[in-house]
């Protein structure tokens, strides 16, 4: 550490910004009944830093926001605007559930095509009788151990 070393730190210029945050999307379920809900809605989220893109789906009561969001400042931002029931995105759509009608999973006011997103139950293969016929699968040629 010489001279040279000392004096380059006066010279250098530290800078504060912060890390940006990373681009995504945050669907949120809020009751949306009228013009003047959806305009409260869209004109409080348009108006935060960061927000690229507003979608108001009135219908399927969801709000999607795409930009550099935080998914919690979203929520609360529409929950200031009198949405005190707003939450996440509950749903899933329905062909990415392995199957859909567990418990609790099947929801009435859900969308069309939409599910509610819980873990799904798999049934254990631990009992005889399905261990005995998965020693013979026509899934897995190498399974069976007599021939």
């Amino acid at each position: 550490m010489g001279v040279l070393d000392y004096l380059a730190n006066f010279c250098t210029v530290t800078s504060t910004w912060r890390k940006r945050k990373p681009f995504r999307t945050v669907d949120i379920k809020v009751k949306m009944d009228c013009d003047g809900c959806e305009r409260k809605v869209r004109n409080a989220v348009k108006s935060m830093k960061g927000a690229r893109t507003v979608e108001v789906i009135r219908k399927q009561h969801r709000v999607k926001v795409t930009g550099h969001v935080d998914p919690n400042k979203v929520l609360k931002r529409i929950k200031r605007t009198g949405k005190k029931r707003a939450e996440f995105w509950p749903y899933v759509e329905y062909n990415l559930v392995s199957y859909p009608y567990t418990a609790g999973a099947y929801d009435k006011r859900a969308p069309a095509g939409y599910v509610r997103n819980v873990a799904q139950a798999f049934p254990d293969y631990q009992t005889p009788e399905e261990t005995i016929t998965t020693v013979f699968s026509d899934d897995n040629p190498h399974a069976c151990s007599i021939m």
